[in-house]
């Protein structure tokens, strides 16, 4: 890539030295967020930890109310005063859930537990000694060893309490009280209960574990045991939910496909990004350099643009680069006319004026006064060029005032030219959005090159249709050549330079036009010449 000093000190003018990441730093910073982003909603939003804690505590529902119909039985079967049973229980015997259809004899219980809004509460109270009524005490010794048989399978913590929350089976905690505990005094009230508690770690946990907020707390779930409809008992069962990195290295083959498919999602993405905005920019950036150094070859359409967007945007550049360099010609060219221009008579006043100098005294009167008056000419065409290159420039560079005007108006504004007989057959109050000084301009140079050409009369006609006027310029003149048709608005070109003209009458009244959103071409014109312009309306 070539940089000139030039464009590096453009550049730094427009955009300073602050410090700003590259395009390929910001796009490689989105993608590694974005591939983040799992990992994100794993460990700070716990979704996956939230499901797993979700999933324990529907494992424990299903395993608490199989043992809850088993417990109801065996109140049943023991014929148990109705007097013994705790309190009647409430409406959908406190299982359904929110929504449920009261009338359907199935009453699921769905899982509550939300690991990001629910508190975790401190460690479960312990047991109060209490006295166990010897009917409840029988019913808790037979279903103990169907208990233990299935804590070892479920690993789960089981403990059977009787209506006044004493626990009947349970391994060393038989006899004692759990009332106090708050989802147990839910359940004693006919309702389904479910807590987070800190759990009591037999043994620390892994280092790799302290990451996740599930492996210290319990899910507790205490559901009631209706029997006639009232609590007959309530079934408490607890069990600490699975570890997410160990159920992530369970699962390890789904997590490794995963991971995969994110990796290559997110290359794929990176190079879709890569071809279709960060390579065309990179060549736009390059393309732009190279015009910059002067390679006039670097004007032409990118090998790759990738999106319409950037297809625009190159589009877009490469026609203001051609514009600016057309008009870099332009002014090469109008320079070079103009020290052309210029160059002449200054050439002869020099000779003129050394001549005098030199040899003045050995002149007569009459050749004195003819290279003076040489001097003076030349001196009158200078000033002439000049005062037509500064119309020019005002023409070139005037911006539309929003005045209107009509070619009768323009007309007023100008002198009587006893030359010729200017006539205007139609069109005379046409509206046109030029001011009426400038309008004048544009037909004053027309008349006088009318003039010039030997023309006696001159016809100006005007018509509008679709917002925009057409006006048309015509003399009865000697008309312009088929050979210099096509350089009549080329700057210094004049067929009657011997006679004071400087090419430039035509120039400003294109300038002019132009500046007003409008145009003017020579037209074909059975004798003498016509030129047809065209202005918006007003």
């Amino acid at each position: 890539m070539r940089l000139t000093t030039s464009s590096k000190s453009i550049g730094s003018k427009w955009i300073g030295r602050k410090w700003r990441p590259r395009l390929a730093t910001v796009v490689v910073a989105i993608l590694i967020l974005v591939m983040s982003l799992p990992l994100v909603g794993l460990f700070f939003f716990r979704l996956y930890e939230n499901q797993l804690i979700r999933q324990t505590e529907a494992e424990l529902i299903a395993q608490g109310a199989a043992v809850a119909a088993i417990y109801a039985q065996e109140v049943r079967d023991a014929v148990i005063s109705p007097e013994k049973l705790g309190v009647a229980m409430p409406p959908a015997n406190g299982y359904a859930s929110r929504g449920a259809n009261l009338d359907s004899p199935y009453r699921p219980i769905e899982p509550r537990l939300d690991l990001a809004s629910d508190y975790v509460l401190a460690t479960r109270p312990a047991g109060i000694p209490a006295t166990i009524d010897p009917a409840f005490a029988a019913i808790g010794a037979r279903l103990a060893g169907i208990l233990d048989a299935t804590q070892k399978t479920t690993l789960a913590g089981f403990r059977l309490l009787d209506p006044q929350g004493v626990v009947i089976a349970g391994r060393d905690e038989t006899g004692q009280s759990l009332a106090g505990v708050e989802e147990v005094r839910a359940a004693l009230a006919g309702r389904y209960a479910s807590a987070l508690r800190l759990r009591i770690p037999n043994q620390p946990a892994p280092p790799l574990y302290s990451v996740s907020r599930g492996t210290k707390v319990r899910v507790f779930v205490a559901l009631p045991v209706a029997v006639d409809g009232k609590v007959a008992g309530v079934v408490y069962v607890s069990r600490t939910p699975n570890n997410i990195i160990k159920h992530l290295y369970g699962e390890r083959g789904k997590v490794t496909a995963a991971a995969i498919a994110i990796l290559g999602g997110t290359l794929l993405i990176g190079l879709v990004f890569l071809r279709t905005v960060s390579r065309p920019i990179y060549a736009l950036i390059d393309r732009t350099q190279r015009i910059a150094a002067g390679e006039r070859d670097a004007i032409r359409p990118l090998d790759h643009h990738g999106t319409r967007e950037m297809a625009e945007l190159s589009a877009a550049f490469l026609d203001m680069a051609e514009k600016l360099q057309a008009r870099s010609d332009a002014i090469q060219t109008f320079a070079t006319h103009v020290s052309h221009e210029l160059k002449s008579p200054l050439t002869a006043i020099q000779g003129a004026a050394e001549l005098l100098r030199d040899s003045g005294s050995a002149m007569d009167d009459d050749e004195r006064r003819r290279f003076s008056d040489n001097i003076v000419t030349d001196a009158w065409r200078l000033n002439l060029l000049v005062r037509r290159l500064l119309d020019l420039a005002r023409a070139e560079n005037l911006a539309p005032s929003g005045e209107s005007t009509s070619v009768g108006a323009a007309l007023a504004l100008l002198p009587v030219d006893t030359r010729l007989a200017v006539e205007v057959k139609a069109g005379g109050d046409l509206a046109l959005r030029i001011s009426a000084e400038n309008a004048a301009i544009v037909l004053a140079n027309l008349i006088d090159n009318s003039a010039r050409h030997g023309a006696t009369l001159v016809s100006i006609t005007a018509a509008s249709a679709g917002g925009k006027a057409t006006v048309l310029v015509g003399d009865d003149g000697a008309g312009i050549s088929p050979s210099n048709q096509a350089r009549i608005f080329e700057p210094f070109f004049t067929t009657r330079r011997d006679t004071g003209g400087t090419g430039m009458g035509l120039g400003i009244v294109l300038a002019l036009l132009k500046a007003h959103d409008g145009t003017i071409r020579l037209v074909d014109s059975e004798r003498g010449t016509r030129f047809e312009i065209t202005l918006p309306v007003a």
